[in-house]
């Protein structure tokens, strides 16, 4: 999404992402250790034959009809953002992996952001209708701007009526479906590249990237994540390759009524023509990260020069890829609470209920936000104390990928993947469910856009540190 002072209000989440990674990895390792002695009883034949991965690939579109509510920018009742033209088609893509019996499903949706109800019906719908394994599932969204919510964000973009919901579950149900009649031997191969010019910090006008990022690095300043890796599911043939990368890039190149993938797009137009192959895309953590070089600042460039940079690594990493010898799949899932601040609520209400005329501006976005919060706000149930959402971390051989529902600044998804004991890890944003932003504690300090606004667009009360970190180290 585009546009309380608390040092480390959610930092202690964020650093539990991490922490969950490195215990899940920890478990898969003495796994591991114990199936490779187990290993030495079974012949080669057999052997060979469990340790095959096998992947496919299901693409269903999902292009909008006109008239429909765009979602990422505020607009008042009455000024909504619809759709005019279609820009590019749109697509829900379920990659589906399976070895030694064991399956996941990662789908990529092109639409702004998904509920926790919505992924929990689409994961039933899997299980039941082509006998999948609902919580190996992953339901992650490419977070486009210019393509609908279906999560409630206030004014930021209305959720759908129900014919189009309908037909986003019926994609998810139908890509899997598609994929379990197309798995195929596959061959792992993942590359990284640099993308210089795809990415810049929004937040600040000067950061440090990734390659400066070391074990004395903190959250005291910002960082720009400007990796991208693929993951290239070989096959044999080379337009039987499938193909997935991911990169930390808000997609708000457009803002206009022509609805699309936005950058994404056209990076994939770029990669049908120049290699043959039709990429997904799976978002990074992109809290603080707008696509382009910083130039206009804030949202973005021109759309055909982001997509170039981006482009460019993309290609660079395919070529230099290497193969990956993945002998487990393994998937770990939690439902974890995050605990609110209620405290903090209370005293917004207060605020507000006391003198709404100053509460019009700044953080309040303007007086009919503020009081369509307020409604909304004085019927929470103060007895709520946490927010629950679903982490899942999945170990694909040498290779970690961690899932989560938020929009994490970018030095909390370098510190994660610094940390992880794998060699590989990428870290992916809005899985799952939604929660908005989790910042650094300079945001509270200077009251930035992610941390004081959101909450209020998301309909949440604000996180606190302290019951996050009781949490975990009771877990």
């Amino acid at each position: 999404m585009e546009g309380g002072k608390e040092d480390g209000r959610e930092n202690e989440f964020i650093r539990s992402l991490a922490h969950y990674a490195s215990c899940f990895t920890f478990y898969c390792a003495t796994f591991h250790t114990s199936l490779t002695q187990k290993e030495t009883k079974v012949n080669a034949t057999q052997h060979l034959k469990n340790d095959m991965l096998e992947a496919g690939e299901g693409i269903v579109d999902i292009t909008p009809p006109l008239g429909i509510e765009l979602a990422g920018y505020h607009r008042q009742p009455g000024n909504e953002r619809l759709i005019t033209r279609i820009r590019q088609p749109t697509s829900t893509r379920a990659l589906v992996l399976r070895l030694k019996a064991v399956e996941t499903a990662i789908v990529s949706i092109e639409v702004g952001a998904v509920s926790r109800d919505f992924v929990k019906r689409v994961q039933a719908r899997v299980a039941n209708q082509v006998e999948f394994p609902a919580e190996n599932v992953r339901i992650c969204v490419t977070h486009t701007h210019s393509m609908p919510t279906l999560r409630y964000l206030r004014q930021w973009g209305a959720i759908p009526q129900r014919p189009y919901i309908d037909a986003l579950e019926n994609s998810v149900v139908q890509a899997v479906e598609f994929v379990k009649k197309d798995l195929a031997p596959t061959d792992l191969y993942v590359g990284k590249a640099h993308a210089v010019g795809g990415n810049f910090n929004r937040t600040s006008e000067t950061w440090k990237t990734d390659e400066l990022f070391t074990k004395t690095s903190t959250d005291k300043e910002r960082w720009l994540d400007t990796m991208l890796h693929v993951l290239h599911f070989h096959q044999g043939e080379p337009k039987r390759g499938l193909l997935w990368y991911h990169f930390s890039a808000h997609p708000v190149c457009h803002g206009d009524g022509n609805a699309g993938p936005d950058w994404p797009g056209t990076v994939s137009e770029q990669t049908r023509s120049g290699d043959g192959l039709a990429p997904a895309f799976l978002q990074g953590h992109c809290g603080d990260v707008n696509p382009g070089d910083g130039t206009p600042p804030w949202r973005g460039g021109d759309p055909e020069k982001v997509s170039v940079s981006i482009y460019a690594a993309l290609h660079r990493a395919l070529d230099h890829a290497n193969r990956v010898k993945v002998s487990e799949l393994r998937i770990s899932s939690a439902d974890i609470e995050v605990p609110l601040d209620i405290k903090l609520l209370k005293a917004q209400l207060a605020r507000y209920k006391e003198n709404p005329s100053q509460c019009a501006s700044g953080e309040w976005v303007d007086s009919r936000f503020a009081q369509d919060w307020f409604e909304g706000a004085k019927r929470w149930d103060l007895q709520q104390t946490s927010y629950i959402t679903p982490i899942s971390v999945t170990q694909l051989g040498e290779v970690g990928l961690l899932f989560h529902p938020a929009e994490l600044y970018s030095y909390y998804g370098l510190e994660i993947r610094r940390d992880s004991p794998f060699e590989n890890t990428l870290v992916f944003g809005y899985t799952d469910d939604f929660i908005g932003y989790l910042t650094d504690p300079n945001a509270y300090e200077t009251s930035e856009y992610a941390a004081i606004v959101v909450p209020k667009i998301t309909d949440l009360p604000p996180f606190t540190s302290e019951g996050c970190a009781s949490f975990y180290h009771g877990g």
